[in-house]
């Protein structure tokens, strides 16, 4: 059965700190009239001027030939892997990864591949824990086309993959004929974090993808990245999934200004999630995970109460959270202030401390 949207409890008053994903963040002022203004055209026809600097900007950005304009992440990891895959093929990727856990099953109703899941702590794993995944190349045995990894590895507790072992599989895979693809959902915060350009973090990956709507803060889109023949590809199954955006200027206007001014504070995020995993930790029964990036994670089994209740708890106090992966997840992005971390603190503290 499918169910209807999540909505907040009825009586839960307005969501005052919104905790629950990056994803939450609304457009800014300045980001709107970015948007009002923008020189359109019908994207279809390869006349949209906003679309076409975006795309420039992102492939020079990310060291690739060519790039091209999407509504959303998950939809650039499917074209991406249609485009690298045929049916009955296989992809290596974590057992956390967003395509397993995150895109509803799309990867066996559309894309047609298996998908090999791989262990190792915080969502990554190892070049010799790669080569020992490699299959036989009999006709038992299904074709091995892609390496996915994820940068920065969500239910990995935001963590970020060194670039010598993105390197290091990378060169595993290229090494047995297959292609790579980067989940880059919260690439920019890996970069930032890292310290690490984006040319120099994805220069192993022959297919990369960068998420506008998280911590870069703009309303929509993802821009996917790749050489000029892997991007030509790609259009056709954009176009097979549902074609263009038409006037996609007014939304890619918001992800230039995203460029241009939301990657550098992306520090203050980290320096947010630092402080809620401080205050966190100081709260009896309560487990954190120490944040690489601006997702904490964090076990409350030992306080008697449960992800759910917590969640309710919050909402009714107008702060929001996710649960995954059995543990609460709170997410600091632009809309969240260092006053308002101190404050969830406090609230949560007093809401554990009913159980």
């Amino acid at each position: 059965m499918v169910h209807a949207p999540n909505r907040p409890p009825p009586g839960a008053p307005p969501v005052r700190i919104n905790l629950y994903s990056d994803t939450q963040t609304r457009p800014t002022p300045a980001m709107k009239d970015a948007m009002m203004r923008a020189e359109v055209g019908d994207e279809q026809h390869g006349d949209d001027p906003t679309v076409h600097e975006l795309c420039d900007r992102m492939a020079a950005l990310m060291g690739k030939e060519a790039a091209m304009y999407l509504p959303s992440g998950t939809m650039c990891n499917v074209v991406a892997i249609l485009t690298h895959c045929q049916k009955g093929d296989e992809v290596v990727a974590h057992e956390t990864s967003h395509i397993l856990h995150s895109e509803g099953g799309t990867h066996a109703a559309l894309t047609g591949v298996q998908i090999m899941p791989m262990r190792g702590p915080k969502g990554m794993f190892t070049a010799d824990e790669l080569r020992a995944a490699i299959r036989p190349k009999t006709r038992y045995t299904p074709p091995q086309r892609l390496l996915e990894v994820e940068q920065t590895a969500n239910i990995g507790g935001g963590a970020v993959w060194p670039l010598a072992q993105l390197n290091a599989v990378a060169a595993v895979a290229h090494g047995e004929g297959w292609a790579t693809h980067m989940d880059g959902a919260r690439l920019m915060n890996a970069c930032v974090a890292a310290g690490v350009a984006p040319k120099d973090m994805v220069a192993s990956y022959d297919s990369v993808w960068l998420d506008f709507t998280k911590g870069l803060g703009a309303p929509l889109g993802a821009v996917l990245c790749g050489s000029n023949e892997f991007i030509g590809r790609a259009w056709r199954w954009k176009q097979r999934l549902g074609g263009s955006m038409r006037q996609g200027g007014i939304c890619a206007a918001a992800c230039i200004y995203a460029l241009d001014h939301n990657i550098d504070r992306l520090a203050e995020d980290h320096a947010n999630a630092k402080a809620l995993a401080r205050g966190l930790a100081q709260i009896e029964g309560v487990k954190v995970e120490d944040p690489e990036t601006n997702l904490v994670f964090f076990d409350i089994s030992g306080t008697g109460m449960d992800v759910a209740r917590l969640q309710e708890k919050l909402q009714m106090r107008g702060i929001a959270v996710s649960g995954l992966g059995g543990r609460v997840r709170a997410c600091t992005h632009l809309d969240v202030t260092a006053p308002m971390i101190d404050e969830a603190v406090t609230e949560i503290r007093a809401a554990l401390k009913a159980a």
